[in-house]
């Protein structure tokens, strides 16, 4: 529960972290952490953490929270454990704490979190859910912005089912990360945006054995290509053509390394049109089924202030929405080894 507090505190600040300037973005954070209960000892708690949130374009920028919401599984030892002492619910409130860095600030914060009344199995695990809220925060520097996420403290109060306590009472249970985790909440370069570069080069489908030119722009770490398309041969003879329209999806962040950069791009992918033989075998809703990662990466000979060579390698995933011919289109276009091979030039 407290795990749920932490994790959601540390979400709602990461919305407040970035400041409102693009769309509302998902983060979906599952972690571990270990916690010391009464009369059964540590215990180790699953929690998943669920938030949407906006980031800010520029230096000084706002960050709002919207959707949050964590659940945590308590395994069954614990239940079984307040199941001894006759409890029936359990409810609490926590303290999460999470540092926050912007450029050269790092500030420790410590939020609070409600933890919902819930009832206890006699065996086998349970979810709670807990909420929070934290005001905006402004983020003043430029430069690389994350926020991380540490331990957490819970007060929790088990009830009998006539409303009364238990022989526990109310006790505190301070939780740890479990080593091996990745702490980090949100992670992103602020001040990206001020640079603007057009884009040329080609995308290679590696399961098409085709090659598409490429044109468009990229805007501090999100690129926006115009639609492609790549002419492939099926069986070494049929002739056929795609349409590939990539576009930006959700959050894009990334990283300034020495006068290059990293950018994790999040791209949806759609295919407008494709045909084979000259005849469209697609409907107009072609697209793949789930948004690509792919990190492009600045190669040598670039530079921030005038652009260079950039690549990187991404995955398709299966198609949906083709109509009739999906799973055919699909099983053509889909797989990984496929690459970006672009070249940027500042604008």
């Amino acid at each position: 529960m407290r795990i749920a507090r932490s994790l959601l505190a540390a979400c709602v600040l990461a919305l407040a972290v970035t400041a409102p300037a693009v769309a509302s973005t998902p983060i979906d954070k599952k972690l571990s952490f270990t916690c010391p209960f009464p009369l059964i000892g540590l215990q180790k708690l699953a929690v998943e953490v669920k938030a949407s949130f906006d980031v800010p374009s520029a230096p000084g920028g706002t960050f709002t929270t919207a959707d949050l919401a964590v659940a945590v599984t308590v395994p069954d030892k614990s239940a079984r454990g307040l199941a001894l002492v006759g409890a029936a619910s359990i409810e609490g409130t926590a303290s999460a704490g999470v540092t926050l860095t912007n450029g050269p600030l790092t500030l420790p914060l410590s939020l609070p979190l409600t933890v919902a009344k819930t009832a206890v199995p006699s065996s086998g695990p349970f979810t709670t859910n807990a909420s929070g809220s934290v005001p905006p925060v402004q983020l003043p520097n430029a430069g690389k912005t994350t926020l991380t996420i540490g331990g957490f403290s819970a007060r929790l109060t088990p009830k009998k089912a006539d409303g009364s306590f238990t022989g526990l009472g109310s006790f505190t249970s301070d939780c740890t990360l479990d080593p091996g985790q990745d702490p980090v909440l949100l992670s992103f370069d602020l001040g990206a945006a001020s640079r603007d570069y057009g884009v040329s080069g080609s995308t290679t489908v590696q399961a098409l054995g085709a090659t598409a030119p490429l044109t468009g722009s990229l805007t501090g770490f999100s690129p926006a290509f115009d639609r492609a398309r790549a002419e492939f041969k099926v069986f070494g003879f049929v002739p056929g053509t795609a349409d590939l329209q990539f576009s930006p999806d959700g959050l894009q962040t990334g990283e300034v390394t020495g006068d290059g950069f990293v950018a994790h791009a999040k791209l949806a992918l759609a295919l407008p049109q494709v045909t084979l033989f000259g005849l469209p075998v697609a409907d107009a809703g072609c697209r793949a089924s789930a948004s690509i990662p792919v990190d492009l990466k600045t190669g040598t000979g670039f530079a921030l202030a005038s652009g260079g060579p950039v690549s990187g390698e991404y995955a398709i995933p299966p198609l949906t929405g083709c109509g009739a011919f999906t799973a055919y289109l699909s099983s053509l276009v889909q797989g990984a080894g496929n690459t970006f091979a672009l070249t940027l030039t500042a604008r």
